[in-house]
């Protein structure tokens, strides 16, 4: 019951020298699109052609090949989109996708020229986008949306308060949809292109627009379901995105599926959302003209920080956040004149800002950690920037509100005091640790780590790291012998961990299986250091196994919420059927005995009641169930399907509506009876044999 409350479960460039080449250089415009089409692809195999025959002086060379950007796009789409994923998770492409088009229409809001309001529909897989902009200038639609590094945004003055500079964005979205259709509206005339997988179909040219429409431009785009496999867009990971470009842009209002999205209050509206606990204190926000921010203490542990650049949130962090970080670590130490750890300053902080940088360097092209060290050309640096601003306006709030600034030093002394009193017991622990660490059998590490200051530019896999949180060395028996050794780790448990709800800090850091499972993480001090980018949390599908989950969720819930709250944390979903076609598996496995060689058998691995029906149906009589209670049962060559590209993670999320203290001390806390009366009133009773009903 607790898993279910608090878990959930993310072009042509070359046209000119195209036609050239075709020899219809003077036509091509009045040509029929599939002919221009037809061209295009022509002439790109030729030069493909032309550059191989080139390259065979070389000797090696002979099999060089040329992409037009949309084959590079659509090959190579984690380049530009980040991973693909099927929207099951927050950062799947598909969210990223949306996330490109709105930009555009965000950077046309925050240049003035463009009604506060931006329409948004996402309905059965379509996505529709609509600004009241200036639109599109009409005979630059379609480059503006097909010719990669294409646009407006190269004058720095302008667009200083962009995100996608670089012309890259929407031709991504359309390369990568199987339907992308723009239409501009200027003073009473439209144009529009429509495009089949970054291929035109239809061309509108200039023609009148309605009568009275308004100014803008709309988008309209299908996701490619042969790259986003099974995807489906969740109204909840939509709707957060949405909320922080209100939150970013006061006025603003954005429309989603007819609801409204409106802020008055900029980041103190996020951050009053975000928090879990009541503040200590009112919240402390601060505003200039390129930089925002917002901080407030809360009766919890760890740091919380949100961090944006020109509107786009740095999950990840980067320059901005770690000076913002020491910037006011710094300013209260010196308003309060004592020599307080930052560690202590803060611990239980909740904060966020948000800044405008000309010409930002991301990480990336999803942008989520911001790489620049300078403001603006010639200009200071950011952490100079920030560090004057948070200094001055910081100190002289505390100044002039000294109720604040006594909460905030009771705050930091707790934290001093708290962290003295266990530090004598974490020393030990500690030492202990590494010495069990030497003869560890618990864990089997990876080669890649989410921490390692340096990787291969061509082959980062530091986001791909993640360790298994397994019950017992038989359970982690299947994941161990078939795991991605680079990327995948596995810890396993010594049986149930001890139930830290209510417990004394001291208790818990001198159980040695958390001491353990803290060291491998390299969560001590915080999640700073945190070696895997996904802890996942892989139980048995049994009652014993719903409880060791529990257990390990009430402890990063009380003991490391920034894990859940930075998105680190998940549930590894495995599959509770087996249904295969028993007939077919008798007459292959005849074959395979004369042949030798295993064949594959129709299977179809079912994650809910309403799979396996629809497996029951497809198979009829023909089907043979098994059922998966442990990981152990499941196969090593089976369970490699289950932990690679297409594995299936909740993302356990912690938010302010899950009331989740009250929750812990209902199902961990010590009210057995009044659990007991619980689980009798709702207790559903099954036969084994329902699984075999279809």
């Amino acid at each position: 019951m607790l898993t279910k409350l608090i878990v959930t479960g993310g072009k042509h460039d070359v046209c000119g020298n195209i036609c050239k080449f075709a020899g219809y250089y003077a036509d091509f415009h009045f040509m029929s699109q599939d002919k221009q089409n037809q061209i295009e692809e022509t002439a790109m195999a030729a030069e493909q052609m032309q550059t191989s025959q080139q390259g065979s002086d070389f000797g090696g060379y002979e099999k060089l090949v040329t992409l037009s950007p949309r084959e590079h796009i659509r090959q190579r789409p984690g380049m530009y989109i980040g991973k693909l994923g099927d929207g099951s998770q927050d950062d799947d492409g598909i969210y990223v996708l949306i996330k490109e088009v709105i930009d555009n229409s965000i950077d046309e809001f925050n240049t003035g020229y463009a009604k506060p309001t931006i329409d948004i529909d996402v309905v059965d897989g379509m996505v529709t986008i609509r600004d009241y902009g200036r639109g599109i200038p009409l005979d630059q639609v379609k480059d503006a949306s097909s010719k990669m590094n294409t646009g407006a945004k190269y004058d720095t003055q302008t667009y200083k308060r962009s995100v996608g500079l670089n012309g890259v964005g929407i031709k991504a979205v359309n390369a990568l949809s199987t339907e992308f259709y723009i239409r501009s509206v200027r003073d009473g005339q439209s144009s529009s292109v429509l495009y089949h997988e970054g291929l035109v179909k239809e061309e509108s040219g200039i023609v009148p627009a309605a009568d009275g429409e308004e100014n803008g431009t709309l988008v309209r785009f299908k996701p490619d379901a042969t790259i986003f496999k099974n995807y489906e867009f969740r109204e909840e990971t939509i709707e957060a995105m949405i909320k922080n470009y209100s939150y970013l842009n006061t006025g603003l209002t954005l429309m989603l599926n007819g609801k409204k999205y409106h802020s008055r209050n900029g980041l103190s509206d996020l951050v009053k959302d975000k928090m879990t606990n009541d503040p200590l204190y009112p919240l402390m926000h601060f505003t200039s003209d390129d930089i925002e921010v917002v901080i407030t203490h809360a009766a919890q542990l760890g740091e919380e920080f949100y961090s944006f650049v020109n509107g786009q949130h740095t999950t990840q962090g980067g320059t901005h956040q770690s000076a913002f970080r020491e910037a006011l670590s710094r300013t209260i130490k010196e308003f309060y004149g004592k020599n307080f750890e930052y560690s202590d300053i803060r611990n239980g902080i909740v904060a966020a800002i948000s800044i405008k940088v000309e010409e930002p360097v991301f990480e990336s092209q999803t942008k989520i950690k911001l790489g620049s060290s300078i403001m603006w050309k010639d200009g200071p640096t950011i952490y100079k920037y920030i560090n004057d601003f948070i200094k001055k306006e910081l100190d002289d709030y505390l100044h002039k509100a000294p109720e604040t600034a006594e909460v905030l030093l009771k705050k930091i002394q707790d934290n001093e005091r708290e962290r003295k009193a266990i530090a004598g017991v974490s020393k030990q622990v500690r030492e202990n640790v590494k010495k069990a660490a030497l003869h560890n059998d618990k864990l089997r590490d990876c080669r890649v780590h989410f921490n390692d200051t340096r990787a291969p530019k061509d082959n980062d896999r530091r986001d791909e790291s993640s360790i298994f949180i397994t019950e017992g060395l038989s359970a982690s028996g299947s994941i161990t012998k078939i795991r991605d050794v680079e990327t995948q780790a596995v810890f396993s448990l010594r049986g149930k961990p001890l139930n830290t709800f209510g417990l004394d800090p001291k208790k818990v850091i001198t159980n040695v299986e958390f001491a353990l499972l803290q060291a491998a993480l390299n969560i001590e001090d915080g999640i700073d250091g945190l070696r895997y980018n996904k802890v996942i949390i892989a139980t048995d599908a049994d009652v014993d196994g719903m409880h060791i989950r529990l257990l390990l969720l009430t402890y990063f819930l009380q003991f490391c919420p920034e894990l859940i709250k930075t998105g680190h944390l998940y549930i590894l979903q495995t599959p509770l059927f087996r249904v295969l076609n028993k007939k077919e598996a008798k007459r292959k496995s005849r074959s395979s005995k004369r042949e030798a060689k295993p064949q594959k058998v129709e299977t179809y691995y079912c994650y809910s009641d309403e799979e396996r029906l629809a497996a029951l149906n497809k198979l009829g009589d023909a089907a043979e169930i098994t059922r998966f209670k442990g990981l152990g049962e499941i196969s090593p060559d089976e369970f490699k399907d289950f932990i690679g590209p297409e594995m299936r993670l909740d993302r356990v999320q912690l938010r302010k509506e899950d009331s989740v203290k009250q929750m812990l001390a209902f199902f961990m806390g010590k009210n057995t009876m009044e659990r007991q009366n619980f689980i009798i009133d709702n207790l559903v009773n099954e036969d084994d044999e329902d699984i075999t009903v279809h």
